[in-house]
């Protein structure tokens, strides 16, 4: 089944933000597409902080997808901004779509374009551009112009991009994110009780 048939608008988002060891995440930029008109919205944290929801709708009839969707969330959290209604984890489909058959290059945003032979930029380049988003702004214009094209990798502006996993996800399984993503970023900004023995495993076994 086509799910996103289901939606008039589906709209892809990434942020570029920076983490510091054990704090929450500040957003930088942001770069979000609309996958079938192609309107592309691009804002700095400067306009995103006085936002108080996302230039994009977020309700029940528009789709919100992501690649490692708690990451954008955390986002939208830090910003104060709602939830969306409707959440597709590219990263989670990409994993059931390849769990026990293995990946091409590791199962990150390029390694994932790189096993369904979608173009995308060069690691090294997103690590620089990383490396540039991680470090305290203010930022020149000139590293403005450079980051933002690192946070609109290719699949944001394929209509292919979806397509790989899409097909194998089922209504209402991939949206489930939807009520878990946000609780998840819940608990990763104000923390929750875990024994040592229950949590060592998950973290062991963090890596993505």
């Amino acid at each position: 089944m086509d799910v996103l048939r289901h939606f008039p608008e589906v709209w892809l988002c990434d942020f570029e933000f920076r983490a510091p060891d054990g704090e929450r995440p500040e957003p930088v930029c942001m770069v979000a597409r609309e996958w079938r008109t192609g309107r592309t919205i691009r804002e700095w944290v400067d306009r995103l902080a006085s936002m108080s929801r996302p230039p994009f709708s977020v309700g029940t009839d528009s789709l919100f997808v992501a690649y490692y969707a708690s990451a954008e969330l955390g986002c939208f959290r830090a910003l104060g901004w709602p939830m969306p209604a409707r959440v597709l984890d590219l990263f989670c489909e990409f994993r059931n779509a390849t769990n026990g058959a293995g990946t091409v290059v590791g199962n990150s945003l390029l390694g994932a374009l790189a096993h369904f032979g979608l173009p995308s930029i060069d690691a090294g380049e997103k690590a620089d551009m990383r490396a540039l988003a991680q470090r305290p702004g203010p930022h020149t214009e000139a590293e403005r112009v450079a980051l933002l094209p690192t946070v609109r990798p290719t699949w944001l502006h394929s209509p292919s991009s979806c397509r790989p996993c899409s097909p194998r996800s089922t209504c209402p399984a991939p949206f489930s994110g939807a009520a878990t993503w946000p609780r998840l970023r819940r608990w990763s900004g104000t923390g929750f009780q875990s024994t040592w023995p229950t949590s060592t495993p998950y973290g062991r076994n963090w890596k993505t």
